[in-house]
């Protein structure tokens, strides 16, 4: 029986995460996993705990949280296995916002099936992409997505919100950055087949399936292909820009003329007018960067999750 060391983040989803913590224990003891608990009290403290717990000898750290704790523990092991440390691998119960990354790597959002996956210990080799400049020039590792520009400042935009969370957080911060604050920038994307040059909404590069708790901006993407997916929407009017958001609610945003999607194992992106808002899962990676570069690792950490079509 794998060991379990579970990384909390009291203040994901709110508090959530807090307040189910004992229902957490209670499913994982029940399910006879071996586990100890410790709690983030800092940005980026998740990302140390990981790095200990792969050093102490913990076959899996768990991140109890949202994305942001799911990429700092994913930070950390990584951190850890390019030191030298023992292999650790991934796991993830989902209590923050969006939850997308779990989304993408068939991890259920329920907490007793989660805990379930977690009994069961299947793992599977998942790509990582590295994101290098903005706020990052030492570069930081990235499980689900980059998304630069609109994506970006609909996600600052929904962190800001008290009342609401969630899918509904962003969709309301999608229509308010429509209308307030938005400009699409000149941009050069340099990526495995050529480069674009062209005013763009945003660039979505994603690792996963689905950003912002609801948005599908790579449908198709599966995260052990070697391949990066790259959703490309050029700048449109603030009409257009309403028609659009539920394609992407879809995934069908592809059969659009805004629309661009291409694979590719590295993308540069550079503002060569204005600049870049960006973030890495849904935590910010810059509000104002001028050129990002994002890399893929083929299958560079382990994830438990459930088995193909959520077998056990």
């Amino acid at each position: 029986m794998s060991h379990c060391r579970l990384i909390v983040n009291p203040a994901s989803g709110r508090g959530t995460a807090e307040r189910f913590l004992p229902e957490i224990e209670r499913l994982l003891s029940g399910q006879g996993v071996e586990f100890d608990t410790v709690r983030t009290e800092r940005p980026w403290h998740g990302a140390d705990l990981a790095e200990k717990a792969a050093r102490e000898g913990c076959d899996v750290a768990v991140a109890v949280g949202g994305d942001g704790t799911v990429n700092e523990v994913l930070n950390g092991l990584l951190r850890a296995g390019h030191a030298g440390g023992r292999h650790c691998a991934l796991g993830v119960v989902s209590v923050g916002q969006g939850n997308d990354f779990a989304f993408g790597a068939r991890i259920p959002r329920d907490l007793a099936a989660a805990c379930r996956v977690l009994a069961l210990d299947h793992r599977q080799g998942m790509d990582v992409a590295r994101v290098v400049g903005g706020d990052c020039p030492q570069g930081r590792y990235v499980g689900n997505g980059v998304g630069i520009g609109f994506d970006a400042v609909v996600g600052f935009e929904a962190l800001k919100m008290k009342r609401l969370h969630g899918f509904p957080s962003y969709a309301v911060a999608a229509f308010k950055t429509t209308f307030l604050y938005f400009h699409a920038p000149l941009l050069r994307i340099e990526h495995d087949g050529g480069t674009i040059t062209e005013k763009e909404l945003m660039v979505s590069i994603m690792n996963g399936r689905r950003m912002g708790g609801g948005f599908l901006m790579a449908p198709h993407a599966e995260n052990d292909d070697g391949l990066l997916d790259v959703c490309i929407a050029r700048e449109v009017g603030k009409a257009r820009v309403f028609t659009l958001i539920p394609k992407f609610m879809k995934g069908t945003q592809e059969r659009e003329k805004e629309i661009t999607t291409l694979r590719t194992r590295r993308i540069a992106v550079t503002a060569l007018e204005g600049s870049l808002p960006a973030h890495a899962d849904g935590e910010t990676l810059c509000t104002a960067g001028k050129t990002l570069t994002i890399d893929l690792l083929p299958r560079a950490i382990e994830v438990v999750c459930q088995g193909p079509e959520g077998s056990e």
